[in-house]
């Protein structure tokens, strides 16, 4: 199924209301009955899930951490520091923008839209303007792009978004069938962590 988020590739997320357009039709789909559970990136979720609907489980958590992917001209630097100044830095996160401009502010950071294989199909342009992109490790690892992950940010240069790296089951709360059928799928660690974690960012909304 495809969501408006998949969809508006010409307008900047954090201009169309960023988390409920990689959701809403999903959750539709699933309220109506014409689907029975849904499986998310945890951290396109909103905090605040539609009525009756609730997470039946987080499976176990990728690395949470962000990466640099450098063009493949840039590929001897290594690390974002190394590129030079007026380098363009591809990513469509607000969060990712405001803390990296602050660390690197030698470069300059553009929208990039699109699924993973368009943005590095876009970054590989020898005609395309970005110098590297920002993109989480745990999307290029399920994706099979490890090899192209030039630098891993640590936390103290980046700090992630909430819930990233983890996938959530979402179902209907009264679908009890649903949720013992995905009962193995349970990370205890995970579910903890990005509880919390998503627990303060509704105070913080």
């Amino acid at each position: 199924m495809s969501t408006q988020g998949d969809k508006i590739q010409d307008v900047a997320l954090s201009k169309i209301g960023e988390k409920a357009l990689f959701t809403k039709e999903l959750e539709v789909a699933l309220e109506d009955g014409r689907v029975d559970l849904v499986v998310h990136s945890l951290k396109d979720l909103p905090t605040t899930l539609p009525a009756g609907m609730g997470i039946c489980a987080m499976l176990e958590r990728e690395d949470p951490r962000d990466a640099v992917v450098l063009n493949p001209r840039h590929a001897n630097l290594g690390t974002l520091d190394r590129l030079p100044p007026g380098s363009v830095v591809g990513t469509s996160s607000v969060r990712r923008i405001a803390q990296l401009r602050r660390q690197f502010p030698h470069l300059t950071f553009a929208d990039v839209r699109g699924n993973l294989n368009t943005r590095l199909r876009k970054l590989d342009d020898p005609q395309g303007t970005y110098d590297a992109l920002i993109l989480a490790v745990a999307g290029m690892r399920r994706m099979g792009w490890a090899d192209r992950i030039s630098q891993i940010l640590p936390e103290s240069t980046i700090l992630h978004a909430v819930g990233q790296g983890a996938l959530a089951v979402e179902c209907r709360l009264e679908d009890t069938r649903i949720f013992q059928l995905v009962k193995p799928l349970v990370h205890q660690d995970t579910q903890l962590r990005c509880t919390a974690e998503r627990a303060v960012m509704r105070e913080l909304e």
